[in-house]
Parts: structure tokens; sequence; C-alpha cells
């Protein structure tokens, strides 16, 4: 699976903008895409920005439902992207939100992630998380489910991208035991994808 061949299947028009060692692979882009559009989920939250967003933008398109929230903590990242999101007319289905990083505590740890203290949104079906980078800190995504749990739906799936590294394995071991109604799929890809679902 090539960008290119992404791009055929979701019927984007032009190129996607893809960033070399940034932008997720094409094959979880795939599986993620695949889920949405079987799935129509209505709230989608992202940790992270760049070619999933408009990945997930197009599907709400073609879904004719759904909104896409994505959390950047870069401002330049955050703005790139949403000059994306204008460029393949997906503002309607897509909102780029410029959430720094912000020091939380949790289970005793210090950890630094997306400053949510002003995120309004109701109950999110999909949650993909790819970010933050793992150079931030050690098990940098950890605080995705902790802080978000009571935001998600009944039905909600989690994509966590970069799943064959260890800090990514051993998160997913520290989800499970915080939340043990989710059922784990690993699927093994280029890098790595962890699907969780109650």
């Amino acid at each position: 699976m090539l960008y290119q061949e992404l791009k055929e299947l979701l019927l984007f028009e032009k190129a996607l903008p893809v960033t070399e060692n940034w932008s997720a692979a094409p094959d979880v882009l795939k599986t993620i895409s695949e889920y949405c559009l079987e799935n129509k989920p209505q709230t989608i939250v992202e940790c992270s920005s760049g070619t999933s967003s408009l990945i997930l933008s197009q599907c709400c398109r073609i879904n004719q439902c759904g909104h896409v929230y994505s959390l950047e903590n870069g401002a330049d990242y955050a703005q790139q992207t949403q000059r994306q999101i204008e460029e393949f007319s997906l503002s309607s289905y897509c909102d780029v939100i410029h959430a720094p990083m912000k020091k939380y505590l949790l289970d005793g740890n210090d950890y630094q992630w997306y400053d949510i203290s002003n995120f309004s949104i109701g109950e999110i079906d999909l949650l993909v998380v790819d970010g933050p980078p793992g150079f931030i800190q050690k098990n940098s995504r950890y605080p995705a489910l902790p802080l978000l749990a009571k935001h998600l739906s009944k039905k909600c799936a989690i994509f966590l991208d970069d799943a064959a590294r260890d800090d990514e394995q051993l998160i997913v071991k520290q989800w499970l035991k915080l939340y043990p109604e989710f059922q784990f799929e690993y699927i093994d890809n280029e890098r790595g994808c962890a699907i969780l679902k109650r």
C-alpha cells in the first residue's frame, strides 16, 4: 500500500502531502480509513495532525457525517495542517486545535501532554493516537486514554500507531490493566498498530 493507492482509494483529486518519517505509514492510514468508512464514527479525535487529518476528514466527507478534532502541540504544524485542510476543501469536516504541552500528574508520574483544559467535546467514537512524539518523554502517548476515557463513547475504538515500539507496547499493557473492558488487537504492519475496542 502506497500513498498513491490511498489517494485513489479515498477519491482524492490531488496528491497527499507526505512528510517522510513524520507522516503515518500508508498501511495504518488504510486500516483506519477502512474502519471509518465501515463504522461511520460521528466524533473523531486524533493526537497529532498531518496527513492523517486529511484521511480522516475525507472519510467523513465520503460518509457525509462525522467531524475530526485534531490536537497539535506545535503552532507551526497546526497552521500547516489547517492550510492543507483548506486546500483540500475539508474545513467543514475538521478542526485543527493548537494544544501546547501541559504538565499532568498521572499515577504518580509527570507527563507532558496536550492542554485540553479548553477542549469541549461530546462523546468520542474514534480516538487515533499518533502523538506526542516519543522524544518528549518515556511512554509519551500514555496520557491519551487516562485523560480522555470519560469522553469515550460506549463503542469507541482506539488506534495507537507505532505500536511495534517498546514504549507503545508498555503503554498498551498499562491501558488494558486500567481499562480491562477493552479488547486488544495488534496489526503487524510497517510500524505496528494497536487497536482497542470495547
